[in-house]
């Protein structure tokens, strides 16, 4: 477990790391986070053969950024938003939103949110955010993850004798891929970035 602390996430590199300092630093990511979620669940990018939700990319690129604790959090600070009724969920409205939307056939892949950041923070803090090879291996376990209950949860709520990998997801999967495209080529950039301005 200690390679897994061992080296710097994206968000160790900016402000203070001990004392109120830090505490005041992880509460305003926090929110940046969950205000990031929130926008990019609801940024529909029309696409075939589904239109692309930008939520899964804010999760996935938030946990790489900020840690396993951190981005758990932030993710855990979203439901909680959502849970309160706000509509910030990709599908959440305002006559569906809240618990009964997230016990809807989003729940599972909310819960997969959680658990994907928190795996991308652990990946991160192994090192993994800064070589493409591995953050793409990174990328595509979390990816997964989410999938996993998300599915499980639609076969529990409509049964398996229904087309659930038609309804959850096959439609989803090129989205998919050009979303961990697009992460992968944001994560290492920026850890240069950080790289050339500290030279």
């Amino acid at each position: 477990m200690s390679t897994l602390t061992a080296r710097p996430v994206l968000a160790d590199l900016f402000g203070s790391n001990e004392g109120s300092a830090l505490r005041v630093k992880q509460i305003v990511l926090v929110l940046a986070g969950i205000a990031v979620i929130a926008i990019s669940a609801k940024i529909r990018i029309p696409m075939w053969p589904v239109p692309m939700s930008m939520g899964t990319f804010a999760v996935l690129t938030i946990g790489a950024a900020y840690g396993p604790r951190l981005g758990l959090a932030t993710v855990l600070g979203y439901l909680a938003v959502g849970a309160l009724g706000f509509n910030v969920f990709a599908g959440s409205s305002a006559e569906q939103y809240g618990l009964a939307y997230m016990m809807g056939g989003t729940g599972g892949y909310l819960v997969g949110y959680a658990l994907a950041a928190l795996a991308l923070g652990a990946f991160a803090r192994a090192g993994w955010d800064r070589s493409i090879g591995k953050l793409a291996a990174a990328l595509f376990a979390g990816n997964a993850i989410i999938y996993i209950p998300g599915l499980l949860w639609l076969g529990v709520l409509y049964g398996w004798d229904k087309p659930i990998l038609a309804w959850g997801l096959t439609p989803f999967l090129a989205g998919d891929a050009l979303k961990l495209v697009l992460a992968v080529m944001l994560i290492p950039a920026v850890w240069k970035l950080v790289g050339d301005a500290r030279r």
